[in-house]
């Protein structure tokens, strides 16, 4: 049986509740993906998580290396971060960040697909288009530009029973996937948005 890479086995390990990471050889290294879609990439012995918002803003705080590809001779800085010691040494914060990079490259993949109607989306039916079209989200660009939670708060400011429930769905169907099938890290980080929010609702 061939031996993986050591960084591979490494982020395979911290982070698997992404859901099953697959690798393949890419720029002379190695490109991350969890169903086909590529979050991260390990070059030279390092790991790089592709940008997200939340990624830029722990690199506001605590500069990380680029990753930089050279290409005939110039040197072309992708949009991958290094993942450095002291992040390594963070398991929440580092799985918190590969969550976000996984659903910003997911957001991507669906931006580029062709247009198509929200009730076409996983979990979302044609009940739940014509509630989002009424909370002004009219086409599946705008979901993904927005994202679930800003979505949810959009329905909930015109339906109080919306409920957590609601949050998954809009969240599967940006990731093009059932609710069901979301990994338990990205539940997780909705649960804990989901409660916070009704808290700061309530208070």
């Amino acid at each position: 049986m061939k031996k993986q890479h050591p960084v591979v086995e490494r982020s395979r390990q911290r982070l698997a509740a992404l859901g099953h990471i697959e690798s393949r050889t890419q720029f002379g290294g190695y490109a991350l993906a969890v169903e086909k879609v590529v979050f991260a990439l390990v070059s030279e012995d390092a790991l790089y998580l592709r940008a997200s918002e939340a990624l830029q803003e722990y690199v506001a705080q605590q500069p990380l290396q680029p990753l930089v590809f050279r290409k005939r001779g110039s040197a072309v800085n992708l949009n991958y971060y290094r993942v450095d010691d002291a992040l390594w040494d963070d398991a929440r914060q580092l799985l918190a960040l590969s969550v976000a990079s996984l659903h910003a490259a997911r957001q991507d993949v669906m931006a580029r697909q062709a247009p198509r109607r929200l009730k076409d989306l996983p979990n979302l039916s044609l009940r739940m288009e014509l509630l989002l079209h009424e909370a002004g989200v009219k086409s599946v660009r705008h979901l993904v530009e927005l994202g679930a939670k800003q979505c949810w708060l959009r329905l909930k400011a015109i339906n109080q029973h919306i409920g957590f429930k609601t949050l998954l769905a809009l969240e599967g169907a940006i990731e093009g996937r059932h609710e069901a099938t979301l990994p338990q890290a990205v539940r997780a980080e909705l649960n804990a948005w989901y409660l916070e929010t009704l808290k700061r609702a309530d208070s």
